[in-house]
């Protein structure tokens, strides 16, 4: 279960890093386009903990789900609260993706969990 942390905060850092290049080379970049990049790299972060301290590792994986939904949420939440105006601008991609990919992170986890508990 680190290891899909890491991997999936790896492609959020991905989306972040890639948002931000596509928004600096058109001349509008914004550090919100990194937000997707602090959430990878926190899920990084819980994932290595979570690999290094055994008797921490669910603890740090359930913190690790906790930031997921928090990305989820905030993600998927400015896109309803934007809905009558999207357009396929690189910003509602970004969000788009990071929605999905926290989503998936979480479905991953709670699927996880209920085997470990079995």
């Amino acid at each position: 279960m680190p290891s899909t942390a890491i991997n999936f905060g790896r492609v959020l850092i991905i989306v972040g890093i890639i948002g931000y290049i596509y928004g600096f080379m058109g001349g509008y970049a914004s550090p919100t386009a990194l937000i997707p990049a602090f959430f990878g790299i926190v899920l990084m972060i819980l994932g290595h903990l979570a690999r290094a301290k055994d008797s921490l590792r669910k603890h740090l994986m359930h913190a690790a789900v906790i930031v997921a939904l928090i990305g989820f949420l905030a993600s998927a939440g400015r896109l309803l609260s934007k809905i009558t105006e999207i357009t396929l601008s690189a910003a509602y991609i970004s969000q788009i993706t990071m929605a999905a990919v926290c989503f998936l992170f979480i479905a991953v986890s709670v699927r996880s969990f209920i085997d470990a508990r079995r």
